[in-house]
């Protein structure tokens, strides 16, 4: 049963009316096409106007979309031969990071990225797309593997925040998060990352230390989550639509800070409306990235990475 949405109602009511006519004129033999075409074309324009005015709390809801394509759904579009790697080599293979060798436009890459499930099973296995540190050091491990045979670094990020129980920070989660942000400044090798959904605090920066940052047209990207931000500024959760404003949590007000560097369309309505229509928007911004970046020396991917992050958060005194 496909979720709606608080604000899509209209948009259902409206074509539950649509297919009302189509009915009624199916069972009277009445000729109402025409007035059926008015009304698909009034409510194609509605909601087109709908969801280019998106407040961040409601694309919030679409980037949180239990339907919305998950890693291994990308990874099935755009490549081919995938080969899973496993493990951290310290004994754990945490299931919410999954990476691996495959085929991008029949060149090796190294892709990684956070699964969420798409059932209650699904997501205990994946732990809720909430990595541990394990999962980290997995993904360290790939991308040293990487660097090591000269393969490009794709990771797409859709996650609410690395996993915050006393287990995780017994193991180190700040400190794998930490590693990871210093090391991945230091390959050779492009690396390009997508944020898919969710891209909650160091949980997704762990993985998003890159070249090129790209993030889909109702993802979200942000050092928390606006109901966090409104616990801890108004004591109340249940205000977190003004803290998504107050946030700038968007894919457009994040391109104007220059905190990402481009913006991928979503078909209308969202990613989890057309599968393959989203793929293939993403298949083109990676190609473009990789075009730009492949014949880059190692200093030169570093250099523009380093500075890349240091020019984030300027500020003018006046």
């Amino acid at each position: 049963m496909t979720v709606v949405l608080d604000f899509e109602k209209p948009i259902i009511e409206i074509q539950q009316k649509i297919d009302e006519l189509k009915k009624l004129s199916k069972n009277s033999g009445l000729d109402m096409e025409q007035q059926i075409k008015i009304f698909e074309k009034q409510a194609q324009d509605y909601k087109k106007e709908l969801y280019s005015k998106l407040k961040p709390s409601q694309k919030l809801q679409i980037a949180r979309h239990q339907e919305r394509p998950k890693f291994l759904d990308y990874v099935n579009m755009l490549c081919t031969n995938f080969v899973e790697l496993h493990g951290d080599r310290e004994g754990m293979d945490d299931r919410a990071i999954i990476g691996g060798i495959a085929k991008f436009d029949g060149k090796p890459v190294m892709i990684i990225g956070i699964q969420k499930g798409k059932s209650t099973k699904e997501n205990l296995e994946y732990n809720f797309g909430m990595p541990q540190p394990q999962g980290y050091r997995k993904a360290l491990r790939l991308f040293k593997h990487a660097n090591k045979f000269k393969m490009p670094i794709i990771t797409m990020i859709d996650t609410p925040g690395a996993y915050p129980g006393i287990k995780a920070e017994e193991t180190g989660q700040g400190s794998a998060i930490a590693v990871n942000l210093r090391e991945m400044s230091k390959l050779d090798v492009p690396v390009i990352s997508i944020i898919t959904g969710e891209g909650c605090s160091g949980g997704a920066l762990g993985l998003a230390v890159a070249n090129r940052v790209m993030m889909l047209e109702h993802a979200y990207y942000t050092v928390i989550s606006p109901e966090g931000c409104a616990s801890i500024l108004w004591r109340d959760a249940s205000i977190y639509a003004e803290a998504a404003e107050a946030l700038k949590i968007t894919s457009k007000d994040l391109l104007e800070l220059g905190i990402i560097d481009t913006e991928i369309k979503e078909p209308l309505g969202g990613a989890h409306t057309d599968y393959e229509k989203t793929a293939k928007n993403i298949h083109t911004a990676i190609a473009k990235a990789l075009d730009e970046l492949e014949n880059l020396s190692p200093a030169v991917l570093k250099s523009e990475r380093y500075n890349k992050f240091r020019a984030m958060g300027k500020f003018i005194e006046q």
